[in-house]
């Protein structure tokens, strides 16, 4: 299973280039990666095989797949048909079609997500796949950008069903906590605990569920979403994407069928959807339109089958499931070949294609009699068995069998009725209509719906062996299972039922015209999601204009305010005692106090900004030298450094102000602002003295130095807790420097970064006979170059290069590491700065920043996630140990290229605020 998952990330990042070398044909090899998994799922069809890895287990955060019946069945759908979906793209598509290779990646890596999903047994990794699965939705509704119906649709259909998934992600937690495991396994195995919570969180969970898979009244951006291209909307919203909410309802039904809250509200709204879409589907005229509601309406029909909850009715639903995937995606498919031969899929403006391409109509006859349920299709055969089951459903009364059997017959009836138009619309003569100009599809577009088409109807002949595919799944569930999967099961009241309903959908569709384009609820829909956007939007801004009004004051006095009175309202309630707090451990940090409390006092009464920033910052050295004093080398260190590097930052800044604050701008002393400050500055130590008086058990940090030499291989704690036992918080934390860096550099740059720095040769006033040690240093105008400061910067930047080398290589054991060694680099690259201006820089590092960046960024994840590559979680450390020639003994730890990725993007960092906040304002100085 996990080589599955690899294999789809791998042909993901080779689709781009695959698609550049060879084109539109690249989507053939593409689609033989989801075609061998579907061989790999064909030959262990129905074994249950497990796989585990650890990655944090004790907070549930584990790599853990299942693969069992009901897995077997929707991987098959979800890499069989998505093996066709690729092979059609290969003609679907033209060779400039724009954004062709990214569109490669992001289908086949949906197909891997999908397959993760329905494998996932951890119901948190389940959550990870369900998202991935929304984003690459959004990436492929909106793959046409240029279009404002596909960006509309694209964002509509994140922002629902990412919205569902969040109430989903609350749901899982709410579970897991109350069944003391995250485990699909588990929880199904497990006698459940009732309470509010398990109603809560089910009802969450179902929130997710339902918004994926289209349900009323989450159901309007899945016809929005047929802007997307038709292969989208074969594979995403027919036999993939909109199935993982029935699968996770088909999952959760065998322990949550009996729940209060269960049947009421998936049966209520699964009949709901399944007439309400069923009536759109016969007022629309775009062929897309049509299915895209009738899906909406077939997985009303599926919800209802797999949320009752009884074995019969399992095994009807996930009949239905298979039937849906063949008919709809080959319909789908159908379309896309009609749009492109004929130029359009309205249906006023076809006429006689029935004629012009009979194959293409029969495979839609053998589709859409599927979908109506006509015999021998396997549709027939399912929807036998749902009507069946509904009937002999002994957990519901006459009463409730009766209204559920006649919603279910009455969609049926509609789903007779607009299977019919669709076939009436694509392929009929129509008196008045033009015949358009029809471009005969090739077999090799053709092939794929054909072979759908030709699996609904040989599935429905051997309806028998199906049965035996699908019955373990439906054996799960409580209860014997009573009924089989048959193609005939004699003179029955399904049989009756479904005469019925074929009879009646007949009419309907003879009726047709009767429908028209009446307003309905799921029409409303549409435009209740506008307003409901107007009405956050119209919040947002009356919110965010009550609080944030463009005062800095203001903004602080707000967010000090909320520090202060939320803690003090909490400690007030439940005070905790044993509260201790010492002023000071020696006379020394009293000094070192009253200077730091005297500088922050200082920088409210200087007028001189430069003044005032340097006293601020004596704060911050005053700050590591406590923690000097404090045996923490390691944080004075990057205190230290920090502090140096956020004043030269202050400094380049402040180059663009006046060196004093104007009297218009002097404010006198204001009793508010002063007790806030003074409030805040008691609220932080109060804290931590309650917060340290709250410990119950032994103090971790007493295991940190023996647990760092033993897991991490280093005696340096700080550092082995940075790229090792806590990398992820470290790896999180560059990924937000990262993101800081990219926001200054947009906002300064405005369109983008300038590629590599300037260097000497680039100048107007460059001079080749002239070279020193500095290159640009005589680029600098006499009046501002400072002879001292460039031969001071000649002897100490090496000095300060090898010292940044040696913290980096030290750091695991000594004081140090990637960090700090980045910031004595980054401040090696200012002294450089500051005596040559912004082309010394480019001599220093001719590197654009961007690429430092990206590359530390990269070794960084690649140093997590390589590890399980060879069965070890995230960020293990390997330890490598070897005497050799001159260098004698060398102990080489692999979280080195982890910490050198810390320091790479350090560096990038800092030249990223030097170009920024340094070259590219000496450019707008020198314009001024």
């Amino acid at each position: 299973m996990l080589a599955i998952l690899l294999a789809h990330a791998l042909a993901a990042l080779v689709a781009p280039a695959a698609v550049r070398v060879v084109g539109r044909n690249a989507f053939y090899p593409l689609a033989l990666v989801p075609l061998v998994s579907l061989g790999w799922v064909i030959a262990g069809w129905n074994d249950v095989q497990q796989v585990s890895y650890a990655w944090a287990p004790t907070i549930n955060l584990s790599l853990q797949l299942r693969f069992d019946s009901l897995a077997t069945v929707m991987s098959a759908l979800v890499l069989g048909i998505g093996a066709l979906v690729l092979a059609y793209c290969a003609r679907y598509f033209d060779d400039d079609e724009p954004k062709l290779g990214s569109f490669a990646a992001w289908l086949v890596a949906f197909a891997g997500a999908m397959f993760g999903l329905v494998t996932s047994d951890n119901m948190l990794l389940l959550f990870v796949f369900w998202e991935i699965t929304t984003v690459l939705s959004f990436l492929l509704v909106g793959h046409n950008s240029d279009s404002a119906a596909g960006r509309r649709a694209a964002l509509q259909a994140l922002l629902v069903t990412g919205a569902g998934g969040l109430a989903m992600l609350g749901g899982i937690v709410v579970l897991g906590q109350t069944y003391g495991s995250y485990l699909l396994s588990d929880i199904l195995a497990a006698e459940a605990p009732g309470g509010i919570a398990v109603q809560v969180g089910l009802v969450l969970v179902l929130i997710g569920a339902l918004s994926k898979s289209a349900v009323v009244p989450l159901h309007f951006w899945l016809p929005g979403a047929m802007a997307a291209p038709t292969p989208v909307s074969a594979y995403l919203h027919a036999a993939a994407m909109v199935k993982a909410g029935v699968y996770l309802i088909a999952r959760l039904a065998p322990a949550f069928a009996e729940e209060p809250v269960w049947r009421p509200l998936v049966l209520t709204l699964g009949v709901a959807s399944m007439l309400l879409g069923g009536l759109r589907a016969m007022q629309v005229t775009d062929l897309k339109l049509v299915l895209a509601f009738g899906t909406v309406s077939q997985l009303g029909f599926l919800v209802t089958m797999v949320g009752i909850g009884t074995p019969a009715a399992a095994l009807a639903g996930i009949a239905l499931v298979v039937a849906h995937a063949l008919f709809k995606g080959c319909l789908f498919l159908v379309v896309g070949i009609i749009d492109h031969g004929a130029g359009t899929r309205t249906i006023g403006e076809l006429s006689g294609l029935g004629r012009r391409a009979p194959a293409l109509m029969i495979i839609s006859v053998l589709a859409a009699a599927s979908m109506a349920g006509i015999p021998p299709l396997l549709g027939f055969v399912g929807k036998e068995a749902a009507l069946g089951a509904v009937l002999d459903a002994e957990q519901f009364s006459t009463t409730g069998r009766l209204l559920l059997g006649a919603g279910l017959v009455l969609g049926l009836m509609l789903t007779t009725a607009y299977s019919a138009r669709f076939l009436w619309g694509a392929f009929a003569d129509k008196p008045g209509v033009q015949i358009p100009d029809w471009h005969p599809p090739k077999i090799s577009l053709i092939g794929p719906p054909a072979l759908l088409s030709l699996a609904g109807l040989g599935t429905g002949l051997a309806a028998t062996w199906v049965d035996g595919l699908l019955a373990p799944y439906a054996e799960s569930l409580p209860g014997a299972l009573t009924g089989h999967l048959q193609l005939w099961h004699g003179f029955t009241v399904p049989l009756l039922l479904t005469v019925v309903a074929v009879g009646c959908g007949a009419v309907f569709f003879v009726l047709r015209d009767r429908f028209g384009e009446s307003t309905t609820l799921l029409g409303n829909a549409d435009r209740g999601y506008d307003a409901a956007l107007r009405a956050m939007d119209r919040a947002s801004l009356r919110m965010t204009g009550s609080v944030q009004r463009g005062s800095l004051p203001l903004n602080q006095a707000v967010i000090l305010g909320t520090l202060v009175i939320l803690p003090a309202t909490v400690l007030a309630l439940g005070t905790r005692t044993g509260v201790e707090l010492r002023l000071w451990d020696r006379p020394l940090q009293l000094v070192i106090g009253a200077i730091m409390i005297a500088m922050a006092l200082g920088a409210t009464v200087l007028r001189n900004r430069l003044a005032s920033v340097l006293v601020v910052g004596l704060t911050g050295y005053g700050c590591g030298v406590i923690f000097a004093l404090h045996g923490a080398p390691d944080l004075a260190l990057t205190q230290f450094l920090v502090e140096t590097l956020t004043l030269v930052a202050f400094v380049l800044v402040l180059r663009a102000f006046p060196a004093e604050i104007g009297p218009e701008q002097q404010a006198g002393f204001q009793i508010g602002r002063a007790a806030i400050a003074l409030a805040a500055g008691i609220t932080v130590p109060v804290l931590a003295a309650f917060a340290t008086a709250a410990r119950s058990t032994e103090p971790i940090w007493e295991r940190i130095p023996a647990a760092a030499y033993e897991f991490g291989g280093g005696k340096n704690a700080v550092n082995v807790l940075l790229v090792d036992m806590r990398a992820w918080d470290t790896l999180g934390e560059i990924s937000v420097l990262l993101v800081a860096a990219t926001g200054v550099a947009s906002l300064v740059f405005r369109s983008r970064r300038f590629g590599l720095p300037p260097r000497a040769a680039d100048a107007p006033n460059y001079n080749p006979g002239k070279v020193g040690w500095l290159p640009a240093g005589r680029l600098v105008d006499r009046r501002d170059r400072s002879m001292v400061l460039q031969i001071t910067t000649r002897l100490v930047f090496p000095t300060m290069m090898v010292l940044s080398v040696y913290f980096f290589f030290s750091g695991h054991n000594a004081p140090g590491g990637g960090f700090a060694g980045g910031l004595i680099a980054g401040l090696a690259l200012v002294l450089r700065y500051l005596a040559g201006g912004q082309y010394e820089l480019g001599e220093a590092l001719p590197v654009d920043a961007g690429h430092l960046l990206g590359a530390g960024l990269i070794l960084a994840a690649g140093t997590a996630t390589v590890p399980l590559l060879f069965g070890a979680p995230p960020l293990h450390s390997v330890i490598l140990e070897a005497t050799l020639p001159v260098l004698g003994h060398v102990k080489l730890v692999t979280s080195l290229f982890f910490d050198l990725g810390v320091y790479l993007i350090v560096v990038g960092l800092v030249l990223d605020v030097l170009r920024s906040l340094g070259a590219r304002l000496d450019d707008e100085l020198v314009q001024s």
